[in-house]
């Protein structure tokens, strides 16, 4: 997992951004009772504290797909 508040996850494209999404939105959800990830989503552009939640997520997201990818499991193409 990133260890730098200066280093963050960036995907390279949309589908790669709904896929780690994917990985960590259900998690989110029931970490914050009353919230949704996308609640959090909303507040990115204005909110610095969300915007440090939503990376630190993302780079959750990214240590769950290489484990996945280590463990030879196929990974799901996001829809």
């Amino acid at each position: 997992m990133l260890s730098n508040s200066h280093d963050f996850v960036r995907p390279k494209d949309d589908a790669e951004r709904i896929y780690l999404e994917s990985l960590v939105r259900e998690d989110y959800d029931q970490c914050h009772p009353g919230e949704t990830f996308d609640d959090m989503k909303r507040r990115v552009p204005f909110s610095k504290e969300d915007r440090g939640l939503y990376r630190d997520w993302l780079a959750v997201a990214e240590a769950r797909d290489a484990a996945l990818s280590a463990e030879g499991l196929p990974l799901i193409a996001a829809e």
